[in-house]
């Protein structure tokens, strides 16, 4: 058996990794590279193994970074089948149709504008082509195995991560190779914890948090604490998050802290479709999260939803308090950018960052001090507070990692880093080392091993 690194390597987005057995090739996630300009060129480069050639692809979970490649994938040519927990399908069939249109929407701006570089400019891939990849999608229990070809057969556990998230583990013959995908973390607010994985030969573990903790505060008090001070001056806060995990957690604080009255009264508005559809999908999958039904529910009325985009315009041009969610968390694309460019000018706004920004995007700029964002060809003045509650994020942090690596009844005989900066991925190896006294590399972006 053969593992070729085709993403998630030195960044953590563009996961890919291709399983090569005398019989079949295997794909186990397929997600786009996001961030700096020349990992976002890789996702126009022709795809390294001809995806006729792929007879079958394992998704971990839903985000794109995992995900959305799949649309080109299928566009070139796969015609396998695609297999994932029903969570992820379900989540699949918004993340992806969204990934396309904003890629759409982008391009027939950038056209009518001005400001594109490629004339004219275009998407990766349509509405259409996302739709079709839907087609080949699969769903699989957790806990089910199947097989996915002569003597490979393949397994799902809760990694806890995201909704529907899963640890991979592929059964070749006697040896066992483990994929965390994100590994979720023990105590988050919505999400259960990971399950234990007991055996692997080979583990590809992520670091994306492999040098820091996540420090020991309230998010929810934390977010009180910057609504209240914008509030106070007059001013808005905008959080860029997720539309899938992220909001719903945004949304579950923001539900506890008005219930409690520890907010002002000032309205709460969710400008995302997609994050308002993925809402939905946690009241229909309550066995996969913490919350109840009535808590879902509960979620569900802490704000208003935005839906059209003469609404969201006219969010835009509001100058009174209020609590403004859009997607994307790294302020890569979608309606945050136009808010941005609305408010991130003023003093009296706070722009409120509720998680990992890769480096390349906007959000890793706003941490770093920008004062100055490019959006749509056009530099955005930043006068606003910007913020960050990390301890909302859904990745493990290295100690609760490497806790986690305590369920393994014996030493994997290689483990790999993958899906982190070098600096979080070089700190992780170290410390598993020096924990554990484990084999583990940080492989190249492309290197391929036999196991």
């Amino acid at each position: 058996m053969r593992l070729t690194f085709l993403g998630a390597t030195g960044t953590v987005t563009g996961s890919k990794y291709l399983v090569t057995t005398p019989d079949e090739r295997i794909l186990v996630d397929c997600g786009l590279f996001q961030g700096y300009k020349q990992l976002r060129l890789r996702n126009r480069e022709p795809f390294p193994v001809d995806p006729k050639a792929i007879k079958a692809v394992v998704l971990t979970h839903a985000h794109i970074d995992h995900t959305g490649y799949l649309p080109l994938l299928v566009k070139n040519g796969f015609r396998g089948r695609i297999y994932c927990t029903p969570a992820t399908r379900d989540l699949c069939h918004i993340l992806l149709p969204d990934c396309a249109h904003l890629q759409e929407e982008e391009a027939e701006y950038a056209n009518r504008r001005g400001y594109a570089k490629h004339h004219p400019a275009l998407p990766l891939y349509t509405m259409a082509d996302a739709e079709f990849c839907l087609e080949h999608l699969s769903p699989v229990n957790f806990d089910t195995e199947w097989r996915l070809g002569k003597d490979l057969r393949c397994r799902l556990a809760p990694s806890g991560h995201l909704l529907g998230a899963s640890f991979v583990t592929l059964a070749w013959r006697d040896r066992l190779l483990v994929f965390s995908g994100d590994l979720g973390r023990p105590h988050d607010v919505t999400m259960r914890p990971p399950v234990p994985v007991r055996h692997a030969d080979t583990l590809v573990l992520e670091s994306t948090y492999g040098n820091r903790r996540h420090p020991p505060v309230d998010p929810e008090a934390q977010l009180g604490d910057f609504i209240r001070r914008t509030a106070s001056r007059g001013g808005i806060v905008v959080i860029p998050a997720f539309a899938v995990g992220r909001s719903q957690t945004v949304l579950y604080c923001l539900q506890r802290l008005k219930a409690r009255k520890a907010i002002p009264d000032i309205p709460v508005y969710l400008d995302s479709p997609m994050a308002i559809d993925a809402t939905e999908i946690f009241r229909r999958h309550a066995d996969g999260h913490r919350l109840t039904l009535e808590e879902c529910a509960a979620m569900g009325r802490a704000a208003q939803y935005v839906t059209t985009a003469e609404e969201s315009r006219a969010l835009s041009g509001r100058r009174l308090p209020m609590v403004l969610i859009s997607a994307s968390g790294m302020a890569t694309g979608g309606r945050i950018l136009h808010h941005l460019k609305a408010f991130a000018p003023d003093h009296r706004n706070t722009i409120l960052l509720t998680g990992y920004q890769a480096g390349g995007t906007r959000g890793a700029s706003l941490l770093n001090g920008a004062e100055t964002l490019k959006i749509h060809g056009e530099y955005i003045p930043v006068r606003a507070e910007v913020g960050l509650i990390e301890n909302l994020s859904a990745h493990a942090d290295y100690q609760e990692t490497l806790e986690w690596l305590r369920g393994f009844e014996r030493p994997p005989e290689q483990i790999f880093l993958t899906h982190g900066e070098p600096a979080s991925a070089d700190a992780l190896r170290l410390r598993i080392e020096e924990t554990y006294g484990w084999n583990v590399r940080v492989p190249e972006y492309r290197e391929s091993f036999t196991l």
